[in-house]
């Protein structure tokens, strides 16, 4: 219990010190940039495996290094290892790929069992931007990660550290 409290704690400051950041723009983008779609705008997707993500831009080019280094924000509320458990947010070891709100064993909310995307690189780009806007009403308490240069870097490592064929 006195671990939970903790990891609860550290939840709430990570996304107090979040929400500290200012958007440039309404869409959560950074200015000069397209707008970034939201789960209703993302339409038909390509899903690919990890390593094609990662072989083409802007994932070839990232920083995983920088990104391990930002996923600590993600893993104050999920676990990324495989057989991780569900924590605050849902585990994410093979997500990519899948479904929106189809993780077993996790309470989502209604508006994330509704949704109709799959977690491709591109969806998690836009909904780590600015949640709230990707899709309005789910229950995720960040406020988002500004620098599509930051996003790259962090979707990146995600790629290799929750699928099963990192390389």
């Amino acid at each position: 219990m006195r671990e939970y409290s903790r990891l609860l704690a550290v939840a709430v400051a990570v996304t107090l010190v979040a929400g500290c950041g200012k958007s440039t723009e309404d869409t959560g983008t950074e200015s000069g940039t397209a707008p970034l779609p939201t789960a209703a705008m993302l339409g038909e997707q390509v899903v690919l495996t990890a390593e094609e993500y990662l072989a083409a831009a802007p994932y070839r080019d990232a920083d995983r290094s920088r990104g391990e280094r930002q996923a600590q924000i993600c893993k104050a509320c999920h676990s990324l290892g495989r057989d991780g458990p569900n924590m605050i947010g849902p585990a994410l070891h093979g997500f990519f790929g899948r479904e929106v709100g189809s993780r077993s064993g996790f309470e989502y909310s209604a508006v994330m069992r509704n949704a109709n995307f799959v977690w491709t690189p591109e969806a998690l780009n836009a909904w780590l931007a600015q949640p709230g806007r990707f899709l309005p009403g789910n229950r995720m308490t960040f406020a988002g990660v500004l620098k599509q240069g930051d996003r790259d870097d962090l979707i990146a490592y995600l790629l290799g550290a929750t699928t099963d064929n990192e390389d």
